[in-house]
């Protein structure tokens, strides 16, 4: 179920964005935006792929068009929900800051993507509910708070009023407005999704499409709150209606007072753009160099519309009855460039145009994505190269690269052999290998071979493979990674690290991680953690993890096998020296074992439970006259160190032994406790000479009756056996008649004896 959730708490004055005017006022009026995408909902919960994605996408858009300086955005991805508190503290500094400074007006947005329920955020297994959520809100010292929510049951945050907008809340300049505004995406009881084809949520990918001027109906260069919320509510409502997940209907619940009109973006505040003039029509898709969708529009026909996008190569794809066209062009810097039904061909038809970049070219010159192909480039650095001499500085593919420093716009599917290195401002697709380094701006299809450094801008699937380290910025599924110095993947891991020093990855792994040094997955583990070092899973374990001196994961369902194992709720094993862990269902096996509680058997010299044993016994028995016993362990299984001395032999000798059994309640009062124990006599005045070379053996059962919670009585039959070596310099033990056997080097007597005595 997708759940990302954006609140957006945002008041953009048209007075801000008309000329000389609208510079005084910015020194007036303060925007600040926190924006927070978290994919970890927790163990219930399916971990997303792109609320991060989402939160970065909207921090570009409020940067390039919406007016929100760099210093005035906080950023925070794979946050709990301390860590979203911390974002509000941080916003309210700001906001206390901005009207120190001499803003008359400030205006605040939070946008959030992640998991969300009918009663709060779900934020890596924990809640922030939605009663603190507004009390956070209105905490902010701003004059107007805007949330938009984009998950799961969201409509629950806001008033449900459905789907249909109020009649217009937005009128002249804005600068009387003062209140807020809550957008949802989904109604109470609906789920939000996310789609790998969008590479977002349908809710944020719409409304951004519409921020960037798909929703601009009035035509004035300007998206307010109203035509953006009405865009992504049709938008989404059309394409979720046949998923698997169902019809989304987006809420809201605005509360404004006052004049003015709540201007979201300004087409013009970028140094370039994009008319899709009059004539064009069809549902387009405009993707960036690196292939992400950025902005999806249906145009229709007799009205021209302006995209705000920043400069740099794209391409966009037409759909109109039934069939596909493509174009490329070339957004530059301080020109708006037009879109025309004449610059879109047929996929597959003999040209295509390339819109800034020079005209047309043969399709098989130009690849899908709109950049020249050349088949072989022979290069000794990028710009002294064939690339450089056939296209220029033009969006350029090869097949085949061979030179000491190898560049262009992208590998297309082929080999790329660099003495020295081989730099791809876009994705490599096939294998690219070299001496020194590899770097790919997007994805790599393929492979990276190299013996200092493999870089990819993207995700990688495939592999790679160095000498040093490796970096990917994205998810990482194939092979993987394989590097004697490191190997970094920010994003998820579907394959192996395999490392000499460390492994890294910052979201969920599926396969294994393996080195000498240290191994760090930030999101859930499905596999395994190898390691001489550490191994450290900042969420849930389903696997092993085995180390020669530290284990620690958040949750595990598996084992855990080490020096040192740490883990929160552990289902499965323990086996190390020193075992903690929160609650263990099932067994922890180790000298010393800490857990808050055990559902399971804890096994350990020392053993300590929460809400387990610990308690001291003071008794008689046949054999000693007075005993001392420390109990402590789980509910059921515990273990006991016993001392005892026996003033009836004139304190000639004393006893120290080690035991472990069960505990057995059997009512609220009634107790039984089964254990063997094993203990060793010595004498006073020659502790440790040859008459200590004995061990006594017992079985014991004792009935208890709890007289008060700290107070209990109890007794019950022992049998035992003493093994003697030599001389033990004691005839017996027991007070009681025994049975003796006598060997060629040992004696054995045997005998069932008593003890009563007190805990507490």
């Amino acid at each position: 179920m997708r759940a990302p959730v954006v609140l957006l708490l945002l008041s953009l004055s048209l007075s801000l964005f008309v000329g000389a005017p609208a510079r005084a006022e910015a020194v007036a009026v303060r925007r600040l935006a926190l924006l927070v995408g978290v994919n970890d909902g927790g163990r219930e919960r399916v971990r997303l792929r792109y609320a991060d994605t989402d939160a970065r996408a909207f921090s570009q858009v409020l940067s390039e068009l919406g007016g929100v300086l760099p210093q005035d955005r906080v950023l925070l991805t794979d946050v709990d929900r301390a860590g979203v508190l911390a974002g509000f503290e941080r916003m309210r500094k700001l906001a206390e800051g901005a009207r120190a400074s001499g803003a008359r007006r400030v205006e605040v947005l939070l946008y959030y993507s992640g998991h969300s329920d009918d009663e709060g955020l779900l934020l890596k297994g924990e809640r922030l509910d939605y009663g603190e959520l507004r009390r956070a809100l209105e905490g902010l010292p701003a004059d107007v708070r805007i949330a938009v929510l984009d998950s799961c049951a969201s409509g629950a945050f806001a008033r449900r009023k459905g789907g249909v907008a109020r009649p217009a809340f937005l009128v002249d300049s804005a600068i009387q407005v003062k209140g807020h505004a809550i957008l949802t995406s989904s109604s109470a009881d609906e789920a939000s999704q996310e789609s790998d084809r969008l590479g977002g949520s349908f809710f944020t990918h719409h409304l951004v499409s519409g921020l960037r001027g798909a929703a601009d109906v009035t035509h004035d260069g300007r998206v307010s709150l109203t035509e953006a919320y009405q865009f992504a509510f049709h938008e989404t409502l059309a394409r979720t209606e046949r998923t698997q997940g169902g019809a989304q209907h987006p809420n809201y619940d605005i509360e404004l007072a006052g004049t003015g009109d709540l201007v979201m973006t300004d087409l013009r505040a970028t140094t370039a753009g994009l008319i899709l003039t009059e004539p064009l029509e069809g549902r387009l898709y405009v993707r960036d160099a690196v292939g992400t969708l950025v902005v999806e529009v249906q145009k229709v026909s007799g009205r021209a519309t302006e995209l705000g996008l920043a400069p740099g190569a794209y391409r966009a794809r037409r759909e109109l009855g039934g069939s596909v066209s493509e174009t490329a062009f070339t957004l530059k810097e301080g020109l708006r460039t037009p879109l025309s039904p004449g610059d879109f061909l047929g996929v597959g038809s003999e040209a295509t145009v390339m819109r800034g970049g020079g005209g047309l070219a043969p399709a098989h010159a130009v690849s899908p994505e709109g950049r020249m192909r050349v088949p072989v480039n022979l290069s000794l650095v990028p710009g002294v190269s064939i690339n450089t001499l056939r296209v220029g500085s033009a969006p350029v593919e090869n097949r085949f690269a061979v030179g000491f420093i190898n560049g262009g716009t992208a590998l297309g599917g082929g080999l790329a052999l660099g003495l020295l290195g081989n730099m791809y401002d876009a994705e490599t697709r096939g294998a690219a290998l070299s001496l020194g380094f590899n770097h790919a701006g997007g994805t790599v299809d393929g492979a990276q071979l190299s013996l200092a450094a493999n870089v990819a801008g993207g995700g990688v699937r495939g592999g790679q493979a160095t000498l040093g380290f490796n970096l990917s910025t994205g998810d990482v599924s194939g092979v993987g990674q394989l590097a004697l110095g490191a190997n970094i993947a920010r994003g998820s891991m579907a394959g192996v690290q395999a490392a000499l020093g460390l492994n890294v990855t910052t979201a969920e792994v599926s396969g294994g991680q393996l080195s000498l040094g240290v191994n760090h997955a930030s999101g859930a583990l499905h596999g395994f953690q190898l390691t001489l070092g550490v191994n450290n899973a900042a969420s849930d374990v389903q696997g092993l993890q085995g180390s020669a001196l530290l284990n620690r994961a958040s949750s595990l369902t598996g084992m855990q096998l080490a020096v040192i194992n740490v883990g929160g709720d552990v289902t499965g094993m323990q086996l190390g020296l020193i075992n903690v862990a929160s609650v263990v269902h099932g067994v922890q096996l180790g000298l010393i074992n800490v857990a808050k509680e055990v559902d399971g058997v804890p096994l350990g010299l020392l053993t300590f439970e929460q809400k387990g044993q610990l308690h001291l016994e003071v008794f008689g028995s046949d054999i000693q006259l007075t005993n001392v016993a420390l109990k402590f362990g789980g509910r059921h299984v515990y273990t006991t160190l016993i001392a005892g001395l026996g003033p009836d032999d004139r304190f000639q000798r004393f006893s120290l032994g080690l035991g472990v059994g069960g505990h057995i309640p059997l009512g609220s009062r009634l107790w039984v406790d089964v254990d063997v124990a094993g203990s060793q006599v010595l004498s006073k005045d020659a502790p440790f000479s040859s008459k200590s070379n004995n061990l006594l053996a017992q079985a014991r059962a004792m009935l208890g009756f709890q007289i008060m919670p700290r107070l209990a009585v109890f007794g019950g039959p022992t049998y035992n056996a003493w093994f003697t070596w030599g001389e033990p310099g004691f005839a017996k033990l027991s007070t009681l008649p025994v049975k003796s056997h006598t060997g060629l080097d040992h004696r054995v007597q045997n005998w069932p004896g008593f003890q009563l005595g007190v805990r507490i």
